[in-house]
């Protein structure tokens, strides 16, 4: 049955209308996987002789043990973030006389070959080998490494957990932020030390095998946790229980001061309140808001003016990056509807514009108590702002005619990468980078006020040049309607 399981994965991989277009994506994934794997395995081979000779008077392999514990808070905050959950289209399958238990223990199994799984044995298999060389006793050693594996599986199923709990709160980053961040401070303040605790445990394990047994049951006491729960909620009829709630009505009468434009920005902005993947838009606002507080009260930065530009093009634009890049994605699941209706399309283009230029109005407002460090950081966000409205928000709408990658409004709002395709990647740094190199040689050569006037003037530019801009954006739009309208047909 497995065999048959793998079989209908592989015909759907290579039979989506997605996996072709992503190639030079998954390339530069693979390409970046080989260099982490080079990297474990250097770290792997070289990690014992560089603690032998910076701490001669230390044993190598206790200060490792003292370390697991930093790493596998990592590896757990790393998992929920960029781990992508093993997922299967089972709906069809509910249909046939298949056990349950048979799908359940196929997507678990999956989960254990993920990368993540693998990548940490690149490490702790060269470094057990160079403690055989250094006489270390084999079987100590070898139990060390089935214990860490054991472990790492013990992490991949907690995660399981985690991203169950996640999805029941607004904010899904929520409660591993909380989980990660409470084991750090009571370690950290040495309320209880999980260092001392996890390293004396593995060495125990390690030196008295039969108590291999802990670990493992362990695993597969978070094993069977997760089947029960995946196999409650596999059933056909799951996702068609509704949920009764209050229904709510928002009052965006105000939106028609802005003429022939309004019925779209209401569309906006109730796709922004009522789903959840849009509504971290907005909450990523108070994000983008307080990130100059990193830089700004530090000393450090005070002399970095550069910084200046990319952290008020960051705040300024925060809502323009995180919600323009993904335009017109956010109508994939109604496009078709939308581009049937007799409507104009520089209508369409104008309220996305209009809604990017207000956030990056409203959050330079938001922003100018910033000043309480220094009138240069609000001149460099007055420049910045202009530069967003007449430079960047064109930009993106122009990215936006490439975008083919279809959204799920529905899915987990914070780090979740569905949707994204190589049109994000190309745009997103740019829109940050190109700013600072603009200004960069008039301020070296000239003054900080001149290459804050570089931008002004580039962005005063744009917005003269509006019009005519958004003219051949809209006939870059028209040109591919109907391979978007295909694209955002297709599931992903």
């Amino acid at each position: 049955m497995i065999s048959n399981f793998i079989n209908l994965e592989w015909k759907q991989f290579f039979r989506s209308t997605y996996w072709q277009k992503s190639v030079a994506l998954n390339l530069l994934l693979a390409f970046f996987g080989l260099f982490l794997i080079a990297m474990f395995l250097i770290m792997g081979i070289a990690l014992y002789p560089i603690l032998k000779e910076e701490f001669p008077n230390s044993d190598p392999f206790i200060m490792v043990n003292n370390m697991l514990f930093y790493w596998f808070l990592t590896d757990l905050l790393i998992r929920f973030f960029f781990q992508k959950l093993p997922v299967m289209t089972v709906k069809p399958l509910l249909t046939l006389p298949i056990k349950k238990s048979k799908i359940v223990n196929y997507v678990l199994g999956k989960s254990i070959i993920s990368f993540f799984n693998f990548l940490l044995m690149f490490a702790i298999v060269p470094f057990g080998i160079m403690l055989l060389i250094n006489g270390y006793d084999s079987t100590i050693v070898l139990f060390w490494i089935f214990v860490l594996i054991n472990t790492t599986l013990i992490i991949n199923f907690l995660n399981f957990l985690i991203e169950n709990l996640a999805s029941k709160t607004e904010l899904s980053f929520l409660p591993i932020i909380a989980l990660t961040g409470i084991l750090y401070a009571l370690n950290y303040f040495d309320i209880i030390s999980f260092t001392t605790l996890l390293s004396n445990g593995i060495m125990a394990v390690a030196n008295y095998p039969i108590m291999i047994f802990i670990p493992m049951t362990i695993l597969a006491g978070v094993y069977f946790y997760n089947f029960k729960i995946l196999k409650n909620k596999l059933y056909i009829d799951n996702s068609l229980k509704s949920k009764t709630q209050e229904a709510k009505t928002t009052n965006l009468a105000w939106t028609q001061k802005f003429g022939d434009i309004s019925p779209f920005m209401q569309l906006d902005l109730k796709l922004l309140l009522r789903n959840k993947r849009p509504r971290s838009s907005i909450f990523i606002l108070i994000i983008g808001l307080l990130y100059g507080l990193f830089f700004y009260p530090n000393p450090l930065y005070q002399d970095k003016v550069w910084l200046f530009v990319f952290v008020g093009t960051f705040v300024t634009g925060i809502f323009l990056i995180n919600f323009g890049q993904f335009i017109p994605a956010w109508d994939s699941g109604y496009y078709k509807m939308l581009m049937s209706q007799n409507i104009k399309y520089e209508q369409y283009l104008k309220s996305k514009f209009t809604l990017m230029s207000a956030s990056v109005v409203i959050m330079f407002l938001l922003s100018i108590p910033y000043v309480y460090f220094g009138w240069n950081i609000l001149l460099a966000h007055f420049a910045a702002a202009i530069y967003n409205i007449g430079v960047n928000s064109h930009v993106i709408l122009f990215a936006g005619a490439y975008n083919r990658k279809k959204i799920n409004l529905d899915q987990r709002a914070v780090f979740n990468y569905q949707g994204t395709g190589a049109v994000q990647w190309l745009v997103g740094l740019p829109l940050l980078l190109v700013p600072i190199l603009i200004f960069l040689p008039f301020y070296y050569f000239i003054s900080f006020e001149s290459g804050l006037l570089a931008l002004i003037v580039l962005g005063l530019i744009g917005i003269v040049l509006h019009q005519r801009t958004m003219s051949l954006i809209k006939k870059k739009y028209l040109e591919y309607k109907y391979e978007m309208i295909n694209a955002f047909s297709q599931e992903n």
